[in-house]
């Protein structure tokens, strides 16, 4: 008997928790746009593109220093308007604020 009782207790506290509506999304931080925090977003570019946006020698890779138009091009990859074999996938993680602190910290840098 305990132990039908306690099934019982089991599969009643199951189905009211699953009536349950989901929790709402969790709210993540705003992006930091001070300028100490472009400058670490902007390190996430130097692998490929070089410390502040200088390739080194080597295989053609796109320099990101003093460049305008480093916005529309970081755009276009997040909404699949360029083709691209990484970019369009690292573009999807920035916001919009984050694309424009991006490209003016690019274009503030000496080619």
């Amino acid at each position: 008997m305990r132990k039908r009782a306690a099934v019982t207790a089991l599969v009643l506290a199951t189905s009211a928790f699953a009536q349950q509506p989901a929790p709402p999304a969790p709210n993540f931080a705003a992006p930091n746009l001070s300028e100490a925090g472009v400058r670490s977003m902007a390190a996430n570019c130097a692998p490929c593109h070089g410390t502040k946006g200088r390739p080194a020698p080597g295989p053609k890779i796109a320099a990101l220093a003093g460049r305008s138009d480093i916005g529309e091009v970081l755009k276009a990859f997040k909404e699949g308007k360029r083709e691209a074999t990484l970019m369009h996938q690292i573009a999807k993680g920035y916001s919009d604020a984050e694309i424009a602190a991006l490209a003016a910290y690019f274009a503030k840098q000496e080619r």
